[in-house]
């Protein structure tokens, strides 16, 4: 099947795409990204699609991004509305626990839609941790 139309035909599905941009040399990345999908997001299949695209032959997609072939592999997601970049380097992403699954959860909570038009989301101040014997007492207030 001609690979335009199989993209057209799940385009029409109306799923967000999560999309591994990969350099053809490297079969590695696809591999592990594969790997990462069953283990760990196998679930979210049903509302969005896996995808891994050939960086060189879709490099007009990545221009969209501000990125270029030499910045492979890229990870990003195909909202049809915006796309989103994975945070994290693509290796560093794929080989840690749970950066993918919360990756996707943003999408669906709408925080990568937020960010995209409003920027960062605020980070809650750090919370002083005192210890136990460090506590002041009643009497070391006088």
């Amino acid at each position: 099947m001609d690979v335009y139309i199989f993209l057209q035909e799940l385009t029409e599905e109306g799923l967000p795409f999560v999309i591994l941009f990969h350099h053809p040399d490297d079969s590695a990345t696809p591999d592990l990204f594969r790997h990462r999908v069953q283990i760990e997001v196998a679930h979210e299949k049903a509302s969005v699609n896996f995808l891994v695209a050939d960086g060189l032959k879709f490099a007009h997609p990545l221009h969209h991004l501000g990125k270029s072939p030499k910045d492979l592999p890229i990870l990003a997601i195909d909202s049809f509305r915006h796309m989103y970049i994975f945070p994290h380097s693509v290796n560093d992403g794929l080989n840690t626990d749970g950066l993918l699954r919360k990756f996707i959860e943003d999408l669906h909570s709408g925080k990568l839609h937020r960010e995209f038009h409003h920027g960062p989301d605020p980070t809650p101040p750090a919370i002083e941790v005192v210890k136990k014997d460090e506590a002041p007492t009643p009497d070391s207030n006088k």
